[in-house]
């Protein structure tokens, strides 16, 4: 049973019925037992309107919980040299998103909503074939990354959230202000 929605949980720019089950510790379980509901949401079949290809995701994506403070990514099949300075998970055959334990415990709900529809657009493209870690371009300019920011601005858009608040969300420790700045036009663009 889900844990009761915390009061930023209640919040009009969540969609009803996303909750996180905050109380996890460290270790691996079905994404839908650390999201309840989430295959459910009106997001999650913008991501995927196939429902077949829809219900797999939920059911065979994993959400690996980890002490290390961090937010969250795709664990690679095998392990990119980009993430060979700190401790990655690395899960060889199955599909799972990695979230740091204090993220999952603090962070506001949008946040953490916002976050796990941006891993799992990456999910669906590396199911697509498509390489999550090219480092022959910038985070800011890669396909990947522009494309799954893309779809989570979009869809808290959709939600009512204030474009300042979407603008705050791009704003990640590892780009610069004018890599910012890139990347909010790249998100902003139509196309490709």
């Amino acid at each position: 049973m889900a844990d009761p929605p915390t009061p930023d949980e209640t919040s009009p720019h969540l969609p009803a019925g996303f909750r996180v089950e905050r109380t996890r510790t460290p270790g691996r379980y079905p994404i839908l037992s650390v999201f309840p509901g989430l295959g459910g949401l009106e997001t999650a079949r913008r991501l995927e309107p196939d429902s077949t290809a829809r219900a797999r995701l939920f059911a065979e994506t994993l959400v690996e919980v980890v002490a290390e403070d961090m937010w969250m990514y795709v664990a690679p099949h095998d392990e990119p040299s980009i993430l060979r300075l700190r401790k990655a998970v690395v899960v060889p055959v199955k599909d799972c998103v990695v979230v740091g334990l204090s993220h999952l415990a603090e962070s506001p709900a949008l946040i953490l909503f916002l976050d796990i529809f941006h891993e799992l657009c990456h999910v669906r493209q590396r199911q697509a074939g498509r390489e999550l870690w090219d480092q022959s371009v910038s985070y800011v300019t890669r396909p990947t990354e522009v494309e799954a920011y893309r779809f989570v601005v979009q869809e808290g858009r959709r939600l009512g959230v204030p474009d300042p608040v979407l603008r705050e969300y791009l704003e990640v420790e590892w780009i610069t202000a004018a890599e910012h700045e890139q990347l909010w036009l790249a998100v902003n663009q139509t196309g490709p």
